[in-house]
């Protein structure tokens, strides 16, 4: 069975995060595992990971660490991706766990390394990488992109974090390659619409983009992007999709009722609804309707 471009894969477990916010690494791995089989269609790991990816591929795998350690994409989650990538026969070097900048990752719990022999733990600013002296240019967009997203990475995922955002609303999957680029303060204006579509849509971006990961374990549903932990919930689960607007979509909807329990206006109520989805759609991007969207849902132990 082919992967449904309009299929949300929802995977939750109990426990995943304790009390004292320490996040448990080996359920984790269970989520992300039984996610991809549901979201493939198979029954084994190994089998829906080789859907997306090769072993002559150079994956990037993009977090999102600007809110540091309370609300940014945890080492546990991008880790334990890392390391089913290369169950498949992916070389660990050629894995890449990457952000904008050293200083954010290590303050999001990651030990950077550069080692050739195990995955590659990196910022934009690390020595000889940097961002590309071009501007690229494409629709309402004109960035110099990181090194890593345009030389390194033949496949990217997008392993973000699922909050709120004082501007767009929801920043999610497609906001994430904002941290690709080096002038993302350019493209805030208007609900960020239609800057988060046209900076997905540009090839440096979507032909290698193979999968969105959410770190929904917890989620910062208000106040967001930084973290406030009156407004933030845990909801335990990753959500997965190869239609990147059919995740970001889910994950409104996922923010749209934390806010609803908590006595909060909705983000339209707020005018910071998320329009750079229906954008994204218009451009054919992906799916924003929900009604269009299959949604399958489970939950590991």
């Amino acid at each position: 069975m082919t992967m449904s471009e309009s299929r949300v894969v929802v995977v939750r477990s109990k426990g995943s995060v304790s009390a004292g916010g320490d996040f448990d690494k080996a359920k984790i791995l269970r989520m992300l595992e039984r996610g991809l089989c549901l979201l493939a269609g198979m029954g084994a790991g190994r089998d829906a990971w080789r859907t997306l990816f090769t072993e002559r591929d150079r994956v990037g795998i993009k977090v999102n660490t600007i809110g540091g350690r309370k609300i940014s994409t945890r080492p546990e989650t991008a880790l334990s991706l890392a390391e089913s990538l290369s169950e498949i026969g992916i070389s660990r070097k050629n894995i890449a766990v990457w952000d904008r900048t050293n200083r954010e990752l290590r303050e999001a719990g990651y030990r950077l390394n550069l080692d050739s022999s195990d995955y590659q733990v990196m910022g934009t600013d690390t020595d000889g990488l940097g961002y590309e002296a071009d501007i690229t240019a494409h629709l309402n967009i004109g960035s110099r992109f990181s090194s890593i997203q345009s030389r390194f990475v033949t496949a990217s995922v997008s392993l973000a974090i699922l909050k709120d955002h004082g501007l767009a609303g929801v920043t999610a999957g497609m906001k994430n390659y904002f941290g690709a680029i080096h002038n993302p303060n350019k493209y805030h204006d208007a609900n960020c619409n239609p800057y988060v579509a046209e900076v997905f849509d540009v090839p440096l971006v979507k032909a290698k983009h193979r999968l969105t990961i959410l770190d929904a374990v917890l989620v910062q549903f208000h106040r967001g992007p930084s973290f406030h932990p009156r407004w933030a919930e845990p909801f335990g689960g990753l959500i997965f999709s190869v239609d990147p607007v059919a995740a970001d979509a889910f994950g409104w909807r996922v923010l749209e009722k934390l806010r609803a329990q908590k006595g909060l206006p909705s983000l339209k109520e707020e005018n910071r609804e998320p329009g750079y989805l229906r954008t994204a759609e218009a451009m054919g991007l992906g799916t924003a309707d929900p009604e269009k969207i299959r949604i399958i849902e489970d939950e590991v132990s």
